[in-house]
C-alpha cells in the first residue's frame, strides 16, 4: 500500500487564485486517495469554495491568512515582509516536515527567495535550478536550468544533470535517464570552455545515475532522443521561449490556413479529430510546472495565468516526486561512490588552471 503523504498549497497564488487551485486539487483526488492537503489562504474566500467539493474538504485542512505575494512584489521585500503570506506558510508546512512538497502558482521570483532561504540546498549543490517539462516527438524530456541561474560553472552544469536525471525518474519514469549538455554542436571541439569542462566531468565519473550521451543542440530538443536537457539558465529560458512561440506560431498559422476558403473548411472538418489530438499534445497546461531542482524539500512553481486543469498538472507532478522520494534519491547521488568521482574530477579541472597559471609567473 502507498503510504500517505500531505502537499501545501499556495491557495492565494496566481491570476486565478483561489479557484484554480481548489478545483485543482479536487480533480486529482479519486487518483490518489493517498494525499491530503494544507491550504494556506483567506478563509473567506477559500471555504466557500471547499464546501462544493465535501471530498476535497475532508483530505484538507484550512490554515486562515490574510496576508499573500503580490505578482510584482520583489523577492528582497518578501523575504523581510512575507512570513504571514500564504506561500511563505507554505514552505515552512515543508520546512517542519507537516508536507512533503509546496505547490504555488504565485510570484516566481518571491517563490524561489524564499525556498531557498527556508529549505536550503540540498548537501554537494551549489544553486538550485528551475526544470521543466517540454514535449517532443517520443513523449517529454527535462529541461533545465529555464531561468534560476544566468551564468553557470561546470560544477553548476554536473549538478544540473544529476539533479534533472532524479527528476526524469520520478516524474517520466525513466530508469537510467539519457542526459545532454546543450551546445552549438556535437563535436568535441565547440561550446564555451565550461560546457566543454562539464562534458569532461560527465564522461569520467564512475558508476553515474544516468547515461551521458554528450553534447545535443537546439534542434534535438523536440526530437525527443534524450530524457534531460541540461544548460544555463540563460540560454535554458531563451530556449523554452522560443519553443512556446513557435507552438503558438504554428497554432496561428493552421487557423489561417482552414479559414482561407469553404474547401479549407471542409477540409478542417475532415482533419478536426487529428487537429484535436494535436492541440491537447501541445496544451501547455498538461505540461505546466517548473520544479525548483536543488533544495531540501519539494517545490513546483504553477504558472500563474494557468486555469484548474493547469495547477492539477502541478500539483500531480509534486505527487510524483514526493511518491518516488526524490529528494532521498539526490541525496543518496551525492553521498555515494558517484559523488566520490565526481570530486575528484572537479579537483582535476581546478587543478589544470593553477598549473597553467603557475607556469605562466615562471615564464
Amino acid at each position: 500500500m502507498t503510504a500517505a503523504f500531505t502537499i501545501a498549497l499556495d491557495a492565494m497564488g496566481g491570476d486565478h487564485a483561489p479557484d484554480a487551485v481548489i478545483k485543482g486539487a479536487a480533480a486529482l483526488l479519486p487518483r490518489f486517495p493517498q494525499v491530503k492537503f494544507i491550504l494556506f489562504g483567506d478563509a473567506a474566500q477559500v471555504e466557500p469554495l471547499l464546501r462544493k467539493f465535501p471530498a476535497l474538504k475532508d483530505r484538507s485542512e484550512l490554515r486562515h491568512t490574510a496576508e499573500m505575494v503580490a505578482s510584482d512584489d520583489k523577492p528582497s521585500h518578501v523575504l523581510r515582509r512575507g512570513r504571514n503570506t500564504s506561500m511563505r506558510l507554505a514552505i515552512d508546512a515543508v520546512a517542519n516536515g507537516e508536507a512533503q512538497a509546496i505547490v504555488s502558482s504565485g510570484n516566481t521570483g518571491a517563490l524561489m527567495a524564499m525556498a531557498k532561504f527556508v529549505l536550503r540546498t540540498l548537501p554537494g549543490i551549489e544553486r538550485p535550478a528551475i526544470a521543466s517539462f517540454l514535449p517532443t516527438q517520443k513523449g517529454e524530456t527535462v529541461v533545465l536550468d529555464l531561468g534560476a541561474n544566468v551564468e553557470c560553472d561546470a560544477r553548476n552544469l554536473v549538478q544540473f544533470a544529476v539533479m534533472g536525471a532524479n527528476l526524469a525518474h520520478s516524474a517520466l519514469g525513466r530508469h537510467r535517464p539519457r542526459v545532454g549538455l546543450l551546445n552549438v554542436g556535437v563535436e568535441d571541439v565547440k561550446g564555451h570552455d565550461e560546457v566543454k569542462a562539464a562534458a569532461e566531468m560527465l564522461r569520467a565519473v564512475v558508476n553515474p545515475p544516468f547515461e551521458f550521451v554528450g553534447f545535443v543542440e537546439g534542434n534535438d530538443i523536440g526530437g525527443g532522443n534524450v530524457d534531460v536537457i541540461v544548460t544555463d539558465g540563460f540560454t535554458g529560458n531563451i530556449a523554452l521561449k522560443t519553443v512556446e512561440g513557435t507552438a503558438k506560431l504554428m497554432a496561428s498559422l493552421l487557423r489561417s490556413a482552414f479559414q482561407r476558403s469553404i474547401f479549407t473548411k471542409i477540409g478542417y472538418l475532415f482533419a478536426s479529430s487529428g487537429l484535436s489530438m494535436l492541440r491537447d499534445r501541445m496544451d501547455p497546461r498538461f505540461y505546466n510546472g517548473g520544479v525548483m531542482l536543488g533544495l531540501n524539500g519539494i517545490a513546483v512553481k504553477s504558472h500563474g495565468g494557468t486555469d484548474d486543469v493547469g495547477f492539477a498538472s502541478a500539483l500531480e507532478l509534486a505527487i510524483d516526486m514526493a511518491q518516488d522520494r526524490l529528494i532521498d534519491r539526490i541525496k543518496a547521488d551525492f553521498a555515494g561512490a558517484f559523488a566520490e568521482s565526481l570530486a575528484k574530477q572537479v579537483a582535476n579541472s581546478e587543478a589544470v588552471p593553477n598549473e597553467q597559471e603557475s607556469s605562466a609567473r615562471a615564464g
